[in-house]
């Protein structure tokens, strides 16, 4: 039993399963003041997003960090996985035309780049940067 939740809790669908409905209702509620079609449009476009994120952010800062030394390898790979994140976020929904793009984009964005940060400072840990 044991075994089989350890496997679920660290399976890549259920972390992006979660990012799709945590991320999405938060962009439900960022937009609940508009009509309900708008509102709705905005979750899921910010689930979808929040998922394709969540497969490729580890792996991103990843790549990233092995790309620089010294100090660079402990503030480098976060920022560009922030501002990578944010222009992705940022343009979509715009193109979507989701009413609140900043309050839409706010919290997976910190969510992401807090997660970026913690797990590139590991990595500049293990490597014996720290």
């Amino acid at each position: 039993m044991r075994d089989s939740l350890a496997r679920v809790a660290n399976s890549a669908v259920t972390h992006t399963a979660f990012a799709f409905f945590a991320m999405g209702s938060w962009a439900l509620f960022a937009n609940r003041a508009h009509p309900f079609p708008k509102a709705v449009t905005a979750a899921v476009i910010q689930g979808i997003i929040s998922a394709c994120l969540t497969l490729f952010l580890k792996t991103v800062v990843e790549r990233l960090s092995r790309s620089f030394q010294g100090q660079t390898a402990l503030w480098a790979p976060p920022l560009l996985a922030c501002l990578g994140s944010s222009a992705i976020l940022a343009t979509i929904h715009l193109l979507s035309g989701t009413p609140e793009v900043l309050k839409t984009i706010a919290v997976p964005l910190l969510v992401s780049t807090s997660y970026a940060t913690i797990y590139n400072y590991a990595l500049y840990r293990k490597r014996g940067l720290a």
